[in-house]
């Protein structure tokens, strides 16, 4: 398995609990073991988390499962024909299966002044030891983007003691993911715990001094000086060992159903991987998800034992963010109509997504039972009548037995 995150973490404990007797390898480009990636944006940043709590198995575990994973390591080569990878300390090593779980990488903050100073990224542990450590001497930390991760980290700068801003080109929060409610909901309590947000902008400059980030000049005129600065602007699929050795390669790369590759006994799994999605209505996506990436490990786990199963997993994800838990199920692309149940001002409310009449996606802001009861409904293409969804009063599950699915 070349990467050593959740996704080979999970495939290889499905392996041996299926009874594989293969030989498991992990190259990991990182020099920790498998470990609880979200928790950097969260408790891991504010220090709550220490480091030797991060790991999602022992090495101990790895041992006694004869799970060797070599550490520090990067693949560089991918030769199909021979089936073997080339390692960057110049070592081939040869597979019978090989499975692509690199994940991604984040995106540069491409604008002026960005290379001429260090920015923080939140991917990997070091990042976020790098960032801690340098909190120690700057007050105002500015983000670039204001994506899940932007607003995870927000609250731990908050935390921290620091004042922070966030810059997003988009008109309000996650644009693309949630529908307006949502949004408003989460701006409001990002203002109403001192977060300045900068929406509907960009930065056209990065200003600097000595190496170090002093402040950025924004497209509307104005400037805003801070004393470190996160990038989270998005990320990139690592694929190019695949691609040059012939992947098909799109939006990452491109798999079936069982999430193999167009090359030979080559599976790509996790943030990676490009496929189609039912949840999505077909289309081919790509999803940065930790139970997305587990549940493909799972499916490809079975195909390498001999029980090949089609990839059919019902996508869900979540964010903390001060005292809100956001739960989201479905996939929302293509919706139509989007319902709001609850009151927002509550701060307990959700907003149901249909797509042609069926139920595809929720957006849950604590409301627990709502993110529950609506995983089968999304799973059925329950059709529910939008009034009745708006009935916060009455469970979705007796909204289901007296309008049927």
């Amino acid at each position: 398995m070349v990467g050593a995150g959740t996704a080979a973490a999970a495939l290889a404990t499905a392996l041996r609990q299926g009874g594989f007797q293969g030989s498991i390898t992990l190259l990991g480009a990182e020099s920790q073991l498998p470990y609880d990636r979200p928790a950097l944006s969260k408790d891991f940043l504010t220090g709550e988390r220490l480091p030797e709590r991060m790991s999602l198995k022992s090495a101990e575990y790895w041992q006694k499962n004869s799970v060797e994973i070599r550490l520090g390591v990067s693949v560089v080569e991918v030769d199909a024909s021979l089936h073997r990878v080339r390692c960057d300390d110049g070592q081939w090593l040869e597979y019978e299966t090989l499975v692509w779980a690199a994940g991604s990488q984040p995106r540069k903050l491409e604008v002026p002044g960005a290379q001429q100073c260090t920015l923080v990224q939140v991917r990997e542990m070091r990042d976020v030891e790098q960032l801690r450590r340098s909190l120690e001497d700057c007050r105002r930390v500015l983000i670039a983007g204001a994506g899940f991760i932007g607003l995870e980290v927000a609250p731990g700068l908050l935390k921290l003691g620091k004042q922070v801003a966030l810059v997003d080109p988009a008109s309000r929060l996650l644009e693309q993911k949630v529908a307006p409610a949502v949004s408003s909901h989460i701006d409001a309590l990002h203002r109403r715990h001192s977060v300045q947000l900068h929406l509907g902008v960009q930065i056209t400059q990065v200003l600097s001094a000595d190496g170090r980030v002093t402040g950025v000049q924004l497209s509307d005129g104005q400037e805003l000086q801070c004393d470190m600065m996160v990038a989270a602007v998005g990320t990139q699929p690592v694929v190019e060992p695949l691609a040059q050795a012939g992947a098909r390669i799109a939006n990452g790369i491109e798999v079936d159903a069982y999430c193999r590759t167009s090359l030979p006994d080559v599976f790509a799994v996790g943030d990676c991987a490009f496929q189609e999605n039912a949840f999505a209505g077909g289309a081919r996506i790509r999803l940065e998800s930790i139970q997305h990436a587990t549940d493909q490990a799972k499916c490809v786990a079975r195909a390498i034992i001999g029980v090949v199963e089609p990839y059919a997993a019902l996508p869900w994800f979540w964010s903390n963010q001060f005292d809100m838990r956001l739960q989201t199920s479905g996939l929302t692309m293509g919706h139509d109509e989007a319902i709001v149940r609850g009151s927002p001002e509550t701060g307990r409310f959700s907003v149901a997504y249909l797509r042609q009449g069926r139920l595809c996606a929720i957006d849950c802001i604590n409301t627990p039972r709502d993110f529950l009861q609506a995983k089968p409904l999304i799973q059925a293409g329950a059709m529910l009548p939008p009034a009745a969804i708006a009935n916060a009063d009455r469970s979705l599950s007796e909204l289901a037995e007296e309008h049927g699915r």
